[in-house]
């Protein structure tokens, strides 16, 4: 028998993941590398600047803020890339079915349990409806037609209430009507819902909710997304 190798999985450095990461900002922000540049340059220019009226006034002391600008001008530099990186990852995926677990999988932070995975799905017309439980209660998720998704909301609304009576249930759904959540709102939104549950009282929901959900794994899995493409690569 082969013996199993050992060798682990050789991740990307530090610098193929920022160029990753820059590939995929660009390809929806044309003007990022100018102003990557600007903000550097600015940097410079400010350190320069404090080097001049800063006492005592020598070249080595110019030189040095001038390093120490660079310094601030290139973390300047990485904190827009990643914010604007997200931005696009948004943009991105707006409208595509499975959004909506990509983000409560990934964006919701320790408070909240929740996965990729939908727990109802209409196969026909992949409108779907996704579930998160934290100290905010109960968040139900719907990501699709609205009027489609009355029934699997209701349904999830009631499995929830029946195990988990006095525990908030909130109702959202993603999309871009008045009453509607945008993709890039719905992490934050969740989050700030008022903290009402207890860390004890959040896992026994948890525990007996997923005791009555119905596996909706042998249905079909909204496509048009896949999690590991669309998703910014962040610089580890």
């Amino acid at each position: 028998m082969a013996a199993r190798s050992t060798t682990s999985e050789k991740r990307p450095g530090f610098f193929a993941q920022i160029r990753s990461l820059f590939t995929f900002t660009k390809a929806e922000y044309r003007w990022l590398p100018w102003l990557l540049i600007g903000i550097i340059v600015l940097g410079i220019g400010l350190g320069v600047l404090l080097g001049f009226f800063i006492p005592p006034l020598a070249i080595w002391s110019v030189i040095l803020w001038g390093f120490t600008g660079l310094m601030f001008g290139v973390l300047a530099a990485m904190i827009t890339l990643t914010r604007l990186s997200t931005r696009a990852m948004y943009k991105k995926i707006d409208g595509m079915p499975g959004a909506v677990g990509h983000v409560v999988s990934t964006a919701l932070g320790r408070n909240w349990n929740a996965s990729e995975m939908p727990v109802g799905v209409n196969p026909k017309t992949q409108d779907a409806v996704y579930r998160a439980i934290g100290r905010g209660g109960v968040v139900i998720i719907g990501e699709g037609a609205r009027g489609r998704l009355t029934r699997l909301v209701n349904d999830e609304r009631m499995k929830v209430q029946r195990v988990a009576s006095g525990v908030p249930v909130e109702v959202l759904y993603v999309g871009h009507g008045d009453d509607d959540v945008a993709i890039a709102d719905l992490a934050r939104t969740i989050k700030k819902l008022p903290k009402k549950v207890d860390r004890a009282t959040m896992a026994a929901v948890l525990k007996r909710v997923d005791s009555v959900s119905q596996s909706v794994t042998s249905l079909p899995i909204p496509k048009g997304i896949d999690p590991a493409k669309a998703r910014a690569p962040r610089p580890r």
